[in-house]
C-alpha cells in the first residue's frame, strides 16, 4: 500500500478515534493533523468533509434509530449550517492556501483551547431554548468549512451550555452534520475537483477501522481525560503550524 495512504489512514484513524470518544472534533482533528503535514487547507478540508460524508450518514441514521433526535432542533439548524458550510467552501478555495493557512491554524487553535476549557467545566442541564438557531448554524457551518471542522464543538457545545439536553443535542447535531458535510463536499468538489484520492482512501480507511474501537474505549476512558488529551494535542499541532507559517 502506498506509503501516503497509510499515513492519512492514520490520521483518520486518531481522528475517529476522537470524535467516536467525545462526539465531536473529527473534523478539528484530521485538519490539524493534514495542515501540520503541509496539506494545502482548502485540500485538507475537502478532503476531510468528502470522508466525512461517510462517517456522519453511518452516525446519523444510529441517533436517529436510537431516538436521540430532536426533529424540532434538527429543521432549525440543517437550513442555516448548510448555507454557511457553502459559504466558507467557496472563501476558502478562493483564497490562497499561504495566506489563509494561519488563520485557519489560528480557528483550531481556539477549537483546541475551547475543548480543553469544556473538560473543566460543568453544564447546567435545562429546557433549552429553539431561538437564535440560524445565526448558531450558520456560524457553525462557516467554521466547519473554514477550519475543515467545528460543526461539532461549537454548535454541540453551545446547545448544551444553553440548557439543551446532552443526549438530542449531540444526535441532532450529528444527523444535521450530514447535510452541512454534503453540501460542503459538493462545493470543494465543485470549485476545485476531486482533492487527492490517497487523502480520502486513507481517512476513509482509518476512520473505518477506528470506529468500534472508539465505541469501546469510550466506555472505559473518562470523557474529562479525553477532551483534555484532545485540547492539548490540537492546540500543540495548531501552535507548530502558526509557528511554521510565519517564519
Amino acid at each position: 500500500m502506498d506509503d501516503q495512504i497509510l499515513l492519512f489512514a492514520a490520521v483518520g484513524f486518531c481522528a475517529q478515534m476522537i470524535d467516536g470518544a467525545l462526539g465531536m472534533a473529527y473534523g478539528v482533528s484530521s485538519t490539524t493533523f493534514l495542515l501540520s503535514l503541509g496539506v494545502p487547507p482548502a485540500v485538507a478540508s475537502a478532503g476531510v468533509h468528502t470522508a466525512e460524508v461517510f462517517t456522519t450518514m453511518v452516525s446519523g441514521v444510529s441517533h436517529l434509530r436510537f431516538g436521540n433526535v430532536d426533529r424540532r432542533l434538527l429543521k432549525r439548524l440543517v437550513i442555516p449550517g448548510v448555507i454557511g458550510g457553502v459559504l466558507g467552501a467557496y472563501v476558502l478555495t478562493s483564497v490562497p492556501g499561504r495566506v489563509i493557512k494561519p488563520f485557519v491554524a489560528a480557528y483550531l487553535l481556539l477549537m483546541g483551547i475551547r475543548i480543553f476549557w469544556r473538560a473543566f467545566r460543568k453544564v447546567r442541564e435545562s429546557a433549552g431554548s429553539y431561538k437564535r438557531m440560524f445565526p448558531l448554524g450558520l456560524v457553525g457551518g462557516f467554521l466547519d468549512a473554514i477550519g475543515g471542522g467545528g460543526w461539532g464543538p461549537v454548535v454541540t457545545s453551545t446547545l448544551v451550555a444553553n440548557g439543551h439536553t446532552p443526549r438530542y443535542a449531540i444526535g441532532s447535531v450529528n444527523l444535521s452534520e450530514f447535510f452541512v458535510t454534503v453540501a460542503e463536499a459538493i462545493t470543494f468538489f465543485a470549485l476545485i475537483g476531486l482533492v487527492q484520492w490517497q487523502i480520502l482512501v486513507g481517512l476513509i480507511i482509518g476512520g473505518v477501522v477506528a470506529a468500534p474501537l472508539a465505541a469501546y474505549i469510550c466506555k472505559r476512558v473518562p470523557t474529562k481525560a479525553l477532551m483534555i488529551i484532545v485540547g492539548i494535542v490540537i492546540t500543540g499541532l495548531s501552535l507548530r503550524t502558526i509557528f511554521l507559517a510565519v517564519l
